[in-house]
């Protein structure tokens, strides 16, 4: 699975290219970061103009929602550009896993649910692998980023519960998502979701290899359709009602989320010691660094998926080694 990190033909692509990709990342921080100071400078103005009549010129406004138009526009380049890079990446990631599973399908080919394995959870691999990685590395860079934005904002404010002691913001938000994350997390072992996802490809894979056999032969019906294909219809149930319940405790603490921050500045909102500039500043920047201490709660059901296809392929390679050891006794 991680031999596209150790095999010297694809050293550009895998070394080089997660460089292209963090470094890009850093870009889009850098922007969000800017986008962040925007919303500061524009809320005040805004609130200079409805409090006197043309206390703005049309100029300065129009001026101001240019320069944000100019951020957006980087920051779609970017993104728009790393994504294709991405794409290409992730298949040449995928090209050098299938590569060793096709030089030992002569073997593989005898597991159940080798042609999934090698199709299917291949792509899931890479994908969910990318995606997971960039986050993370991502929600760091925010962190460094964001964390000392918040600290200058935040000085002097009064923060509910922590009075005006200039680390309030941050040990709220890192309160609030620990104990949201680690709720989440015993959530997820105690409905067993890794297990159920596991479950559910398993059974996937019987059925879908008994379609195949039938399609070539009528007669070879080790299990009939029918009762395979009930299988499938159980576990997918019974992973429904399972995500029901996780679903509940998950969407119920992101909704409550959206209000952290306004409960956490409730104090010097009615106070009125901020502007609304600075309220949105600090808004922002608060939601970025809370949105990225909650990586683990935000990707929770991409992990699961993740450690069920890698226990699937591990399991397989298992298997291929088992076959190459049966052969060596022979």
């Amino acid at each position: 699975m991680f031999r596209f990190f150790t095999e010297k033909n694809w050293f550009y692509w895998s070394w080089i290219g997660s460089f292209i990709i963090l470094s890009s990342l850093w870009v889009q921080v850098e922007i969000d970061v800017k986008i962040n100071e925007w919303f500061g400078v524009f809320y005040d103005m805004i609130q200079k103009a409805l409090a006197e009549p043309n206390a703005v010129s049309i100029e300065e406004y129009f001026a101001s929602l240019f320069s944000f138009i100019t951020l957006a526009a980087m920051y779609i380049a970017v993104y728009v550009a790393i994504s294709f890079f991405t794409a290409h990446y992730l298949f040449r990631w995928r090209t050098s896993m299938v590569e060793w599973y096709h030089s030992v399908y002569d073997k593989a080919r005898k597991i159940e649910g080798a042609s999934q394995r090698v199709q299917e959870d291949t792509i899931k691999f890479t994908r969910i692998m990318e995606g997971l990685g960039t986050s993370l590395i991502e929600s760091i860079m925010i962190l460094i980023q964001f964390i000392p934005i918040l600290f200058g904002l935040s000085v002097g404010i009064p923060i509910f519960f922590f009075g005006e002691w200039e680390y309030g913001l941050i040990v709220g938000a890192l309160i609030w998502t620990i104990g949201g994350t680690v709720f989440l997390i015993v959530l997820g072992l105690i409905l067993r979701l890794v297990g159920i996802e596991y479950d559910l490809q398993k059974q996937e894979a019987a059925y879908r290899k008994i379609l195949v056999i039938a399609e070539d032969d009528g007669n070879v019906r080790p299990k009939t359709i029918d009762e395979l294909f009930d299988d499938v219809r159980k576990i997918h149930f019974l992973s429904y009602l399972r995500y029901l319940y996780f679903n509940i405790g998950r969407i119920a603490y992101l909704q409550a989320n959206v209000l952290s921050a306004y409960v956490f500045l409730a104090p010097a909102i009615v106070a009125g010691v901020v502007t609304l500039g600075v309220m949105q500043q600090i808004i922002r920047a608060f939601g970025r660094v809370e949105g990225s201490m909650q990586y683990l709660l935000k990707a929770w059901p991409t992990i699961i998926e993740l450690a069920s296809v890698y226990k699937r392929l591990r399991e397989f390679e298992s298997k291929i080694n088992q076959e190459d050891l049966v052969d060596e006794k022979i």
